[in-house]
């Protein structure tokens, strides 16, 4: 096995306000993950982002960009008339806030071709994805991604996740509920978050979280909490890894990055507490910088520290 691919939605992000000036990039919560998983990672590992894209210039321009940072695309189609969801971040100090223009995104449409999504996960060593991905999504469409990362799990890939719940991308908290409880169950690595589990499942602590997790059959769990301590649990151990110091300037993808350190690391063979710590230094030096993709050779130096 080899080669890392993420599922989801590259959306047009709109940061860096000043008056009515704003900075367009491109981003999305496990396009950011998979950002950093190329910028850590060995450079000869294949990194793929698995999704849909318009045929509008904007689409285009996010084909190249991808292209142009060492991140393929592998089956993903072209729809012609859709074009990418967008959204802009809005701070109070360093925390955000954003709002969104998504409702007709091509990536919604992502699972709609079974056999492309099936060969763009063929041989991967690690496949990750979120219930972003899976919010976006009909429910026949979540039915099919569980489908083929269940199916590259049996034929050897980790199955990496991260619930990253937005009520709003759900039709309701039960039926929330009840997608990503199964989206855990295929899952070999859970990367949630504890505010997150906390709002839906009502966990009152990160160990209630990481104990559910390992109900579902989840062997490898990294429980989120901010700049509190991340509880790693793997083998039966439960270890606390404290967060790295920030001068943080924007919080945009501060868990994304941390998801593409950990996998990094473990894609390098370090150890789950010893990711941890390296996600924990990469997420610092990320939140230094607006926006949700700070440049690939600070997160580098972060994670090489």
């Amino acid at each position: 096995m080899n080669g890392f691919a993420a599922i989801g939605e590259c959306m047009i992000e709109l940061s860096g306000a000043n008056g009515d000036q704003w900075r367009m990039g491109f981003a999305g919560d496990t396009l950011n993950t998979t950002w950093y998983v190329r910028a850590l990672a060995d450079p000869d590992l294949a990194v793929d982002y698995v999704t849909a894209f318009g045929d509008d210039p904007f689409s285009v321009k996010q084909k190249a960009f991808l292209r142009d940072n060492g991140i393929n695309t592998a089956h993903s189609p072209t729809i012609v008339g859709a074009r990418p969801g967008l959204y802009a971040i809005t701070l109070t100090g360093a925390e955000r806030s954003f709002t969104y223009w998504r409702n007709d995104a091509a990536a919604r449409q992502l699972a709609d071709d079974a056999d492309a999504l099936a060969k763009s996960l063929e041989g991967r060593r690690i496949i990750y994805f979120s219930g972003i991905t899976m919010g976006i999504l009909s429910p026949k469409s979540r039915q099919t991604v569980l489908n083929a990362v269940s199916n590259a799990r049996r034929h050897g890939s980790l199955i990496v996740f991260d619930a990253n719940y937005r009520p709003r991308l759900w039709e309701n908290a039960e039926t929330a509920k009840q997608v990503l409880s199964n989206a855990f169950h295929v899952s070999d690595i859970a990367l949630p978050t504890f505010p997150d589990e906390n709002a839906l499942f009502g966990d009152v602590t990160p160990a209630d979280t990481a104990a559910r997790l390992a109900s579902y059959g989840v062997k490898e769990i990294v429980v989120k909490d901010g700049t509190e301590p991340a509880l790693v649990v793997s083998g039966g151990v439960s270890t606390n890894v404290q967060a790295a110091k920030a001068n943080a300037v924007d919080t945009t993808g501060a868990g994304d990055s941390f998801n593409g350190g950990y996998i990094a690391a473990r894609l390098a063979d370090l150890d789950p507490v010893a990711a941890a710590k390296r996600a924990h230094k990469v997420a610092a030096r990320v939140v230094e910088f607006h926006g949700a993709l700070a440049p690939m050779d600070e997160a580098r130096k972060a994670f090489d520290a």
